[in-house]
């Protein structure tokens, strides 16, 4: 099932010459000297030039610096409000903390953008620190409401490993069109700008320290929920988020209008990664995440993605997809929906095995870290202006060389390859179907007599046309999700039957990737804005 495109401004933005964030990248578009001639093998891999590597390694650029850099990128907000409270001193490979910082001084004031310089305003732009219990737990926002008008609904958007909210600078303005909604970005716990405490597992057994690892994420959502004061709220998470987002339905239900997933991670199932102990599969779809080029998957077509499946054989896209999850069930009996694969280095494998990070070889690596980074940034950000990549690499940068928290809980919920531990379609179709007390909970200490079930909640699965996810997972958690509201309602009253809100569908954004927000940000908003606009439609009718 496509998404609906709108094609002008689309055209206008694809019309504009394509290039590299890199100079040494734009340099071989024109055909000079690379840097994979000047420098051997792996110079056209990283290619960003040693000596401005060194440079911009010597300039220790602040993660709250390049934050605001990426924001300014945003519409009609020539003045992005950032906060100075964490990612505002030049951090170091052994001595950083991500300290929160109390004083006034590094707090940020809101700004408004008016109706003469905004023709969607007015609205309110906030960029805050808010403080969780325990010690240095904190959570970076940033946030924006239309003003002079009443504030019904809540979109929380989350990112994905090692990102940061900065990566939706191309959707703020477009989602927070939509009358009666406000926006809010945050930075997982760990992650980004946000505080990052020491993380550890502390339990032995296996389900154990996945769900304590889970925890650690979703327990500071709901606590940041509390603080906010917000009852109910429409959730989008992305890869990492798309997980953690499921991860939190499941544990604190009840608060959730909608549940959108873009190209999330962890939903197929792969033997290797449920059964063993620290599995070693011997390869992956991963790699496409560093490997694949975005100028060529935003141009691609339709039809090419068709030539390229039949020529190459890749199961993994829109086109099969569909028709191989509705293979995963034979005679009744549940079949995981096959991961494509393709090899996974085995010096990955072990560094991975290790719980050691990529984040951890760019901080150990000095001056070559930020030459370390282009090697993904100028691939993954290779369709955008060249000025708002390179501002999206040396933000990259900046969260990258940050003091490792959060990242060290991906080696306890993904195995290596990125197939999860504990699958997302073992337990998908609990979703929307938990059983809750009045006041919200979800607790087996209360009265069966007490208790509902929810009435289930709209769950849209989000995918690039090229996501090198594996989207048949999503096509297989709708069947999944279904199929069990179809149990369900079986033995339910009619008012029951009235009632519910299920549903399960699957999106595919044309001409992206696996970040589906950014490579087809025009497509991505206008269908985030149909959801949100349906679910102002549902509020109304109930």
């Amino acid at each position: 099932m496509a998404a609906s495109t709108s094609t002008g401004s689309n055209d206008d933005l694809r019309a504009r010459p394509q290039q590299s964030p890199l100079a040494s990248q734009r340099a071989k578009q024109d055909d000079a000297p690379t840097e994979e001639n000047r420098k051997g093998k792996f110079g056209g891999y990283f290619t960003l030039g040693y000596k401005e590597g060194f440079t911009q390694w010597w300039a220790n650029i602040p993660a709250a610096a390049a934050e605001h850099a990426v924001l300014s990128y945003i519409p009609y907000l020539r003045k992005p409000p950032t906060h100075m409270q964490t990612g505002s001193a030049p951090p170091s490979a052994n001595t950083s903390t991500m300290s929160v910082h109390d004083t006034a001084e590094k707090e940020a004031g809101p700004v408004r953008t008016n109706y003469g310089a905004d023709p969607f305003g007015p609205r309110q732009w906030r960029s805050q620190l808010v403080k969780l219990s325990g010690k240095n737990r904190a959570l970076n926002e940033f946030s924006v409401e239309r003003l002079e008008e009443a504030q019904n609904h809540n979109l929380v958007m989350l990112h994905g490993y090692g990102a940061g909210l900065g990566f939706f600078y191309r959707n703020f303005e477009g989602l927070s069109r939509v009358p009666g909604w406000k926006i809010y970005a945050l930075d997982l716990l760990g992650m980004g700008r946000s505080s990052r405490p020491p993380f550890k597992v502390h339990s032995k057994d296996r389900q154990k320290s996945i769900t304590e690892a889970e925890d650690w994420f979703v327990d500071a959502l709901e606590e940041w929920r509390v603080q906010k004061n917000i009852d109910r709220f429409t959730l989008l998470g992305h890869s990492l988020g798309g997980y953690m987002a499921v991860a939190y339905s499941l544990k604190y239900p009840g608060h959730l209008n909608k549940l959108i997933l873009a190209s999330p991670v962890g939903i197929p199932e792969d033997p290797y990664a449920v059964n063993a102990a620290m599995p070693d599969p011997s390869d992956s779809t991963l790699t496409n995440e560093v490997s694949q080029d975005q100028q060529t998957t935003v141009g691609q077509s339709n039809a090419e993605i068709s030539g390229a499946a039949r020529s190459s054989g890749d199961n993994n896209n829109f086109l099969n997809a569909r028709s191989r999850a509705e293979k995963s069930t034979l005679n009744g009996q549940e079949k995981t929906p096959d991961a494509p694969r393709k090899p996974l280095p085995k010096w990955l494998t072990y560094l991975w095995d290790a719980n050691i990070s990529p984040f951890s070889i760019v901080r150990w690596a000095g001056p070559l870290g930020p030459r370390f980074v282009s090697g993904w940034t100028s691939r993954r950000f290779s369709h955008l202006p060249p000025d708002e990549a390179q501002a999206l690499h040396t933000y990259a940068y900046s969260l990258f060389k940050q003091r490792g928290s959060g990242e060290y809980a991906l080696a306890y919920i993904l195995a290596p390859g990125a197939f999860a531990r504990s699958p997302l379609i073992r337990r998908i179709q609990g979703v929307g179907r938990q059983m809750i007390t009045p006041n919200g909970s979800a607790t087996s200490s209360v009265a069966v007599a007490q208790q509902r079930r929810e009435n289930g909640i709209p769950v849209i699965f989000c995918y690039g046309e090229s996501d090198w996810m594996d989207v048949s997972g999503g096509y297989a958690a709708e069947q999944k999700m279904n199929e069990e509201k179809e149990r369900i309602l079986k033995s339910a009253s009619a008012e029951e039957r009235q009632n519910d809100r299920g549903v399960a569908k699957c999106l595919i954004i044309k001409k992206a990737g696996h970040h589906v927000y950014l490579d087809g940000w025009e497509e991505f908003n206008e269908v985030m804005r149909q959801e949100m606009m349906d679910v102002s439609r549902q509020s109304i009718d109930q």
